[in-house]
Formats: C-alpha cells, structure tokens, sequence
C-alpha cells in the first residue's frame, strides 16, 4: 500500500502542474502594471481548474505523509523523479512541447538513477 500513496503523490503532483499550465496558457501574458497584475493571479487563482490544482497539491502531501509512515525517505524520494518524466511527457502528449535528444537522454539517467537509488 505504501508505494501506492507513492504512485498517488505522483500522478497528483503531475496532475497539478499541467493543469496549472494549462490554465495559465489561456489566460495569457501577465500584464505589465502591478494592478493588472494582482488582478490578472487573483482571477487565476480562483479558477475552478487551478483550485483543483491545489487541492491535488494539498491531497499529494496527505498521500506523501501516508507513504512516509511505512517507508524510509532515502527509499521513496527518489521515486518522486517520475514526476519529472511524466510531465515532459505529458507537455509533449498536451502542449506540443519538443522531447529533443538531451531530454529523452535525462529521462534515461532519471529512470536508471530511481532503478539503482531505490535498491538500498
């Protein structure tokens, strides 16, 4: 059960961060004046979209502190790599983003990097 509320920090964390791109892709530029501003985060954060991103955010720490109550840090963190690989994955899948050479290259050493950090 433990790597499940692992899996699960993860897919909230991931899931927080497109969104939150997302969202901030259609509402645009920041405005330049401070005003504009302010204005401009406030309606974002009170976007339903957004808000769901926090509440993904807030429900990920739970899961991470359900997690940590039957495993060691130095264990489960270096699983939380995965979030950096699904999200270029997921930009790609989304957004359109390039998965040049040098990122498929970094997706490589992360995963061989959580393969040989999570083994002791």
């Amino acid at each position: 059960m433990s790597y499940f509320y692992v899996f699960l920090t993860i897919i909230l964390t991931v899931y927080g961060q497109i969104v939150i791109k997302w969202q901030v892709l259609r509402a645009g530029a920041l405005p330049g004046d401070a005003f504009s501003k302010v204005q401009f985060l406030i309606h974002l954060v009170l976007n339903p979209w957004v808000l769901s991103a926090f509440l993904a955010a807030f429900l990920a720490s739970v899961t991470w502190m359900a997690a940590m109550t039957k495993l060691q840090l130095s264990h489960a963190y270096p699983f939380m790599s995965l979030a950096f690989v699904l999200v270029i994955l997921f930009s790609h899948v989304f957004f359109g983003e390039q998965v040049t050479t040098l990122k498929v290259a970094g997706i490589l050493l992360v995963v061989l990097g959580l393969a040989i950090g999570s083994q002791g």
